[in-house]
């Protein structure tokens, strides 16, 4: 079988198509899933590119999506011919945080899906969201349940909560779609006037253009009368998070969940601490988590916007793309 994988020391001309043997029958307790599509994270890119040092002959892609070929023993959740979609924390079931490194994360660890076939454990897949074809479904496995875990696990958003999102990639058009699907307010920033009116379409309140106005803080402070937002997806790191404490209200929730600017950066805290906000960060989210997404987007029929398909053989292409930066909502790969 084909599998895109990634040589060390890492970039992305090192990545290769490769022939695989087929990995044979389920066994107890496991599925054989044919692959047909995943998609492309920031956090993929890095691996790819060798920021993120993963093993020689690593496949690469946390996301996949697939239909069931055949099922083990024991195995009663799924039948051949469902659709499913993977986990990023495999291991990672239920309940409180209890994973803080990628050494079992797909296109990381071990090895990810960017192949025709694999058989894994029944538990490091859910079900797919009807409807969904293969790179819909590999949408929702990183960016999606990030933004879901962010907004609903973490932050309890609610109708009418004001939500601040930063930029129009995978994660901020996730969130901004979980956010107008609970009926919250959504501000959203770009550099780009043409994807701040996309934003606008699928129904953000408050666009900004930060290249125009690099203290948008308070800007967004005013939208809210004064009051600030009350939940931020805060995916720059320290060259934004400043300005994401100054929007946010007294009491208010920052996620944490993007270092786009850089791994460490000074911290407002004398405006922090007046703020008693909550800043959390967090690394997608677990399985049940990713259950009660694929719940909640069959109950509004929300789909994820692709912005660009690429095949599998053109896999470094996509990665290019991604780091060009000009996506609006995820890149997908179909095979």
């Amino acid at each position: 079988m084909k599998a895109m994988v990634l040589r060390a020391p890492g970039g992305l001309e090192r990545i290769q198509r490769e022939d695989r043997p087929d990995p044979g029958r389920p066994g107890r307790g496991e599925i054989r899933v044919a692959l047909h599509g995943g998609s492309i994270n920031y956090h993929d890119l890095s691996v790819a590119k060798g920021q993120m040092k993963a093993d020689d002959g690593r496949v690469l892609l946390a996301d996949g999506a697939g239909v069931v070929d055949s099922v083990g023993e024991g195995v009663t959740e799924f039948k051949p011919g469902d659709t499913v979609v993977s986990c990023f924390f495999p291991d990672w079931q239920a309940g409180p945080a209890t994973v803080g490194d990628f050494r079992r994360t797909p296109g990381d660890g071990i090895d990810g899906f960017a192949q025709e076939t694999v058989v894994l454990p029944a538990t490091a897949f859910t079900r797919a969201p009807k409807g969904y074809d293969a790179v819909e479904a590999a949408a929702i496995t990183t960016a999606g349940l990030t933004a879901w875990r962010a907004l609903v696990g973490d932050g309890a958003l609610k109708a009418g909560d004001t939500v601040l999102l930063l930029g129009t990639g995978g994660v901020s058009i996730w969130a901004l779609q979980i956010a107008r699907m609970f009926g919250a307010r959504v501000a959203i920033t770009s550099s780009s006037d043409e994807k701040l009116e996309r934003a606008k379409a699928m129904g953000a309140e408050f666009t900004l253009n930060y290249k125009a106005e690099p203290e948008w803080g308070r800007r967004i402070r005013d939208w809210t009368d004064g009051a600030g937002v009350d939940h931020v997806v805060e995916v720059g790191g320290p060259g934004t998070l400043a300005q994401s404490i100054e929007a946010v209200r007294i009491g208010g929730h920052i996620s944490l969940i993007g270092v786009l600017t850089g791994f460490s950066g000074e911290i407002p805290t004398g405006v922090f601490m007046t703020k008693q906000a909550r800043l959390q960060g967090l690394i997608v989210g677990n399985r049940q988590q990713q259950q009660d997404f694929v719940r909640a987007l069959e109950a509004n029929n929300v789909r994820p916007v692709i912005d660009r398909r690429f095949a599998l053989d053109d896999l470094a292409d996509a990665f290019r793309y991604e780091e060009g930066a000009g996506h609006f909502g995820k890149i997908g790969v179909e095979w």
